[in-house]
């Protein structure tokens, strides 16, 4: 507990130790007499029941755990009725309570205020549970940075270091700012980013994003973002402002609790007077109105709703899924239509060898040593795959004459003999006789002095989990589509091997926006469709589904920018953990607003008719409030489960 909350708690106790004394002594005859024979508690007048009760001189001692317990309330009351906001829980809580004082309910004024800062003392135990867990996101900001300047090593504050200098990072540290490992080797954990505990290696040349752990050896990067710009502000800035973009749900509460308040104090102020200006029962009617009012408090729905979403928030940032808003964790809840984007998203991006299919006589370690070392100059992806299938050193003094050919592929002499690695293209024009390959994939056929050696086949492979990914969101009546810029034979292959509904391929970047458009227009009028990229090239896209999700976009500006959801590493399953948390939260949330108002509803009718007294009224508002609170504090330990 905060200091704050342990007061609280305190007042509770020694006001509910009070009133227990006042109550026994109420009611065990006794009698208390002041000097000069003033009686202070007296049980010697008796009511038209028969029961003994207090003297009227005895009022001010309940003043006192009245006042201890309550005195906050008051004091909020009148300052928002000083600032113009009348019609609020502090302003119905005093009504009543004062209220109660007037007609003689000495103890019900103070247990309607005792129970209600019951209630508000288990509600900021909740709240802080869950700033708590996103304070652990939070953790992420790093102290200082060791940044080498004259041949000293100085502990600055992160936003003092310029794009350029070179930062030292011990084994322990957070890294502060994004930079390249110019010396050094480590482990880093990225946890707080990805929410995988798996640590990612650091090497020279390496790219490191600040956020992360140092875990082993010393580090020097060269800075390449200032603070402000850098991947660990970034995230802060986002998760910190997550709550400014509501839910509906979280509107609509808002609008509610405007209208909501003032309309009980004026059904409050007619059942008090109509009904006493007909039978002239002023007491009972009073009574009753101040009851209507204690149970009206819209405490639970006002608290657990935010708080809902706040802890889904918080969940979904505990597990690497880093959510805009409320808004968007609704939308998550109701997608029905999932597009995904291929490269990068679904696959790892990386081009591999995947089949040699030699020519009669040749070896594969013979074919795949001829296209490596032609293509030992090359840039391209498909050439770094050929090299790192061959793997080790490959002598440089083994290949000459390299001639790039534009659209075809490459020649080059290699150990003094022509080899040529490329398409169909290159074969038909350097007259070499190919066989027709049925492969799905890119082709690098190989020839050496005018012999066709054989094809290697090259391909983007599926990201491991991507298939159960896929799977489990049709379990989930999802509909999955992709969207592709590759061949249609390539598109189709990798659309049947993850089960997807429907494939599109051979888009342009304008062609998918295109695409999304037509998808949208099919989807049902209160379905949503998410569409999921890899958020450096498809931000158009991810702008305009009705949820962006950038997948394994952790670093990435254009992702943080574009999506409305981000998956800070390129694990396909966090999709589907996303989506299970944000349903979980909308359960939560409309369960809270089916329990709150139907309790609500019941007891008022019960109030208007004298059904409950006013002991059942704080029982009903506070014990509505803190099942809401703890059914909302279960997202704080949301575990969505894995795609099986």
């Amino acid at each position: 507990m905060t200091r704050k909350q342990k007061k609280t708690l305190i007042r509770i106790l020694v006001a509910a130790a009070l009133l227990i004394g006042l109550t026994v002594l109420e009611h065990s005859g006794t009698s208390i007499w002041l000097p000069f024979g003033i009686p202070l508690i007296s049980t010697s007048r008796v009511s038209a029941s028969g029961d003994a009760a207090f003297s009227l001189a005895t009022w001010p001692l309940y003043l006192i755990p009245y006042l201890i317990i309550g005195w906050d309330i008051l004091w909020k009351a009148v300052r928002n009725i000083g600032r113009g906001q009348v019609f609020d829980e502090n302003f119905l809580m005093c009504v009543a309570t004062v209220g109660a004082l007037v007609l003689g309910e000495y103890a019900e004024a103070v247990g309607v205020m005792l129970f209600y800062q019951v209630g508000e003392l288990f509600q900021s135990v909740a709240v802080g549970k869950s700033r708590r867990s996103i304070a652990q996101l939070m953790d992420i900001r790093p102290d200082v940075a060791n940044v080498e300047r004259d041949g000293q090593l100085l502990e600055v504050d992160p936003e003092e270091v310029a794009v350029g200098e070179t930062i030292v990072i011990r084994p322990g540290e957070k890294v502060p700012l994004d930079g390249v490992v110019i010396e050094g080797a480590s482990a880093l954990n990225t946890a707080a980013l990805t929410g995988e505990s798996a640590p990612r290696d650091a090497v020279p040349g390496g790219e490191l994003l600040s956020g992360c752990v140092n875990l082993t050896g010393l580090l020097k990067v060269r800075v390449t973002k200032e603070f402000g710009q850098s991947t660990v502000a970034k995230i802060l800035d986002l998760v910190e402002n997550a709550a400014s973009k509501k839910a509906r749900a979280e509107n609509f509460i808002t609008r509610f609790a405007k209208y909501y308040t003032p309309a009980v104090v004026f059904a409050a102020l007619a059942l008090a007077v109509i009904p006493s200006l007909v039978t002239g029962d002023w007491a009972v009617w009073v009574h009753r109105a101040l009851t209507f009012l204690v149970i009206s408090c819209p405490c639970a729905l006002v608290i657990s709703i935010p708080l809902s979403f706040f802890g889904g928030i918080g969940g979904a940032s505990a597990q690497g899924i880093l959510v805009k808003g409320g808004s968007y964790l609704e939308l998550l809840a109701k997608t029905e239509t999932v597009v995904f984007d291929k490269t990068g998203t679904l696959t790892q991006g990386v081009f591999e060898v995947s089949a040699l299919h030699p020519a009669p006589g040749v070896a594969e370690g013979e074919l795949l040593e001829a296209a490596a070392l032609a293509e030992r100059h090359s840039g391209h992806p498909i050439a770094q795959s050929l090299r790192r299938a061959l793997g080790g050193e490959i002598d440089p003094g083994r290949v000459t004459d390299v001639q790039e050919i534009p659209g075809h592929g490459v020649s080059a002499l290699v150990d003094g003999r022509r080899v040529l690695a490329g398409n169909k293209k290159l074969m038909g024009r350097e007259g070499v006789a190919f066989p027709p390959c049925g492969d799905v994939g890119t082709i690098v056929h190989v020839a050496r002095e005018g012999k066709y050696l054989g094809y290697a086949v090259v391909g983007d492979q599926l990201k491991p989990t991507a298939p159960a990914a896929v799977k489990a969101l049709k379990q989930r009546g999802i509909r999955t589509v992709m969207l592709t810029g590759d061949s249609k034979a390539v598109g189709e292959a990798a659309a049947a091997r993850l089960g997807l509904d429907e494939v599109h391929a051979q888009l342009l970047p304008g062609d998918k926006v295109d695409r999304l458009e037509e998808l949208l227009k099919r989807k049902g009028p209160k379905g949503v469709l998410a569409y999921v990229g890899d958020g450096v090239n498809d931000a158009p896209v991810l702008s305009r589904a009705d949820v962006g999700i950038a997948m394994g976009a952790m670093g990435s500006d254009a992702a943080i920018e574009a999506a409305d959801v981000v998956l800070m590493d390129d694990d396909p399953a966090k999709l589907v953990r996303a989506m299970d948390i944000a349903r979980k939260c909308l359960g939560i949330v409309k369960q809270n607003i089916a329990f709150a108002l139907g309790v609500k509803a019941l007891f008022l009718i019960l109030g208007a008719l004298g059904k409950t007294t006013m002991w059942g009224a704080v029982f009903s508002d506070v014990g509505v409030a803190v099942i809401a609170i703890l059914n909302a504090t279960r997202m704080l330990k949301t575990k969505a489960p894995k795609p099986s």
